[in-house]
């Protein structure tokens, strides 16, 4: 070699060592932009370096510029050339063995697509709007559009992007590391959204792993686990009258009535080998279903991406991917946009307590437990075989925090259910003595988790104020619907768990001795006004053995309706927000088959089916009218016994109240099948009352007893009331009764 092209090599090679070049081509090297892509040499002039594994040549191109054939200054694929100047988006062809090409543009000249801020943000788990930086983020970037692509793996030794576009060899794009921050970025000019890709990962001790995105926008369907790159600005919202309307709907002192679906079995398409129907088939079929019904809202078993069918979305691989089960990202917004300009709200369900094992998902994801505790002690669930996310590390607290104003953000949801939060906030939740680690204090409280969830619902409440934030929580923990600021976990409501099974289990009872249990169908007044509750009939009680609603009711098939009927019209006027779950609202004899359509059948051909349906409809719009039912809902002034003793007949007498007294209700039940004539119930004021709703209509599927719509009070004290009258009160049914204003 003459001194000139010595000369050539060496400044082709300038600032890079033999050890960074055997680290680049062996796949060990944590920068790749310190030796590919623009470099300035010691005068005005720049080399451009590129790498192949099996490229035997390489040119290059700038602009428009002819096309330059590239020095080897390693046989092993790695050409360099001397340029003017750097210009972003050069684009390289490389020639192969076989007599190939590949032309790739120069993605190893551009700076980081992270600032200073964002990694000191990241580093301190702060980061509220991670979504817009993390992942793969369709961009225009130094001029050029294209796609930048970041990620957290602190303990990898590399990170490369694979997709077709490389045909997934991980040593054709390394990602660089931006040291402390553990982020590993790159941007690919030219790339747009449809590009499917994953990561993958060189631990330190060598191995590697393919690991989906943990903040894909879209992933694709099940069984493949590759992301997919989602630009998130090509949908036009026209939500804004429920945007504006959304304080006034989802306030404390408004009706909340909440129609619970998972979306996979909802309804099928049984000519077209029963397959899914998409977001956008959904949409108009559910609205009209849910608006006939009377349903405030329609709460969705989580949508995030997840592998198994069988979780039900439960076990969530893609946190920020609607599933593509159902279609895309846009379609899933086209629902919930849907769904907001007929009126109905869109809550989902949200599981940031526990993930998957799968090896393609957040387990182990850089060789180490990242994502989870490495003590299985603390890291694994032993009833659900999932793996418990660490909240000690800020960045997996941010992780899920961000997760949550995704949601919000991007897909306009109204609210989110949490699910499990019991297994959050208690370290031996389902464990013996010796299988759990105690706090650093000594005690079972998990305190990351919940100082998580505290900073969760303050944040929220700050930056998407007027969203549902709910908990699943099933323990006698203290405020958990309290704000923040008072020592709450800051949650707008509680699933009454506690009710729900009390409740289930005394209607499961005969009535015969439905009069030694009367205490149990009593004892929630007690407790109704400790937290802000919603009362739940969820997808939980109806599934695993455990029957249908009207297969958990005694009797023949007669006393089974109306002791539904009882049963929905007792939740309906409770202190509380209510949830029912789809299918409930016609009865099914069967439990709830995730794999199958509701048996919509039973409604189009059953008598009894529509007229349970239309009982519902009906119970729900009066609910919706009538304030004393829900406004004074989280207020002990918002109801009163007027008679809980009458043990041997099983009868309940309570009056609900709104914030105007003429909105006062009396509510009367009847817990066994025995019809009760000329009984004498005490009433707030000697006046007509009118029957604006019977259980037993004839309508309904009942025996039509009643009062012919009107009572009228008498001047007798009874039941420390300064009014009575004499009524019939029908099997097993219920009765609301307004002052006849």
């Amino acid at each position: 070699m003459n001194k000139s092209a010595k000369k050539q090599k060496q400044d082709l090679c300038h600032n890079i060592s033999r050890d960074d070049i055997e680290r680049l081509i062996g796949g060990r090297h944590h920068n790749p932009h310190a030796i590919l892509g623009s470099h300035q040499l010691y005068d005005e002039s720049w080399v451009i370096r590129i790498w192949h594994p099996r490229a035997v040549k390489a040119e290059f191109r700038q602009l428009e510029q002819n096309l330059r054939v590239m020095s080897v200054i390693d046989e092993r694929g790695l050409f360099a050339t001397q340029i003017d100047r750097p210009e972003p988006g050069s684009a390289f062809i490389f020639y192969f063995m076989d007599g190939s090409s590949w032309e790739m543009f120069d993605p190893y000249s551009f700076s980081p697509s992270l600032g200073e801020l964002d990694l000191h943000l990241l580093r301190e788990g702060r980061h509220q709007r991670l979504f817009n930086h993390l992942g793969a983020i369709c961009r225009n970037h130094q001029g050029v559009d294209g796609v930048s692509f970041s990620l957290w793996a602190p303990n990898a030794e590399r990170v490369s992007l694979v997709g077709d576009f490389n045909q997934w060899d991980g040593l054709r794009t390394p990602m660089r590391s931006l040291g402390e921050s553990g982020i590993w970025e790159i941007f690919i000019p030219k790339m747009t959204a449809g590009t499917v890709y994953k990561y993958e990962i060189r631990t330190k001790s060598g191995d590697l792993r393919l690991k989906s995105d943990p903040l894909a926008f879209s992933m694709e369907l099940r069984p493949q686990t590759a992301a997919i790159v989602f630009d998130q600005n090509n949908f036009d919202w026209n939500d804004k009258e429920w945007e504006k309307q959304r304080a006034a709907r989802q306030a404390a002192d408004a009706p909340l009535a909440i129609y619970e679906v998972h979306l996979g079995s909802w309804k099928r398409c049984p000519e077209e080998d029963n397959r899914f129907l998409s977001y956008r088939e959904l949409a108009p079929q559910l609205v009209s279903h849910v608006k006939r019904l009377g349903f405030t809202h329609i709460e969705l078993l989580p949508v995030s991406e997840y592998p198994l069918d069988d979780s039900w979305g439960y076990q969530v691989s893609g946190y920020y991917a609607p599933t593509s089960r159902y279609g895309s990202p846009d379609d899933f917004k086209f629902f919930v946009n849907y769904c907001h300009q007929h009126d109905v709200g869109v809550i989902l369900d949200w599981v940031p307590a526990h993930f998957p094992k799968d090896d393609f998902s957040l387990r182990l994801f850089d060789g180490t437990a990242l994502y989870e505790h490495d003590d299985p002690r603390r890291g694994e669930h032993p009833d659900w075989g999932t793996l418990i996310f660490n909240f000690n590390r800020p960045e997996v607290a941010n992780f899920l925090a961000a997760n949550a104003y995704f949601w919000f953000e991007y897909y306009h949801i109204d609210g989110l259910r949490v699910d499990a939060v019991a297994s959050m906030l208690y370290l031996d939740y389902s464990r013996k003595e010796g299988e759990w680690l105690p706090n650093h204090l000594g005690g079972r409280e998990n305190l990351e988790a919940i100082a998580f969830l505290k900073d969760l619902n303050h944040n929220i409440n700050e930056l998407y104020p007027h969203r549902l934030m709910i908990a699943e929580e099933s323990t006698s923990w203290p405020g958990v619907s309290q704000p923040v600021e008072f020592g709450g976990l800051g949650f707008r409501h509680k699933w009454n768990m506690g009710w729900m099974n009390d409740t289930l289990d005394y209607f499961a009872i005969d009535p015969l001795y439905r009069c030694h249990h009367h205490n149990q169908i009593t004892f929630s007044i007690i407790y109704a006004f400790s937290e802000h509750f919603l009362l739940p009939f969820s997808h939980d009680e109806v599934v695993h053995g455990k029957g249908s609603l009207l297969s958990k009711m005694p009797g023949d098939k007669w006393q089974k309706f109306a002791n539904l009927r009882l049963l929905l019209s007792y939740q309906f006027t409770h202190p509380g927000k209510k949830l029912l779950f789809m299918g409930n609202e016609f009865a099914p004899e069967k439990e709830w088959n995730f794999a199958a359509s509701l048996d919509w059948h039973l409604l189009d051909q059953d008598t009894d089916r529509q007229k349970f349906f239309h009982f519902v409809a009906d119970l729900i719009h009066l609910y919706r009218r009538l304030p004393a039912l829900w406004q004074k809902d989280d207020d002990d002034t918002g109801f009163a016994w007027i008679d809980c003793h009458d043990y041997e007949h099983s009868i309940l007498i309570y009056q609900r109240r709104g914030q105007n007294e003429d909105d006062s209700l009396v509510c009367v039940l009847n817990l066994t099948p025995v019809t009760h004539h000329k009984y004498r119930i005490g009433l707030p004021e000697c006046a007509d009352y009118i029957e604006l709703f019977n259980s037993d209509a004839d309508i309904y599927g009942g025996s039509n007893q009643g009062n012919l719509g009107k009572i009228s009070g008498t001047e007798i004290p009874f039941h420390n009331q300064a009014a009575s009258a004499e009524i019939t009160i029908p099997p097993l049914g219920t009765l609301i009764l307004s002052r006849d204003l």
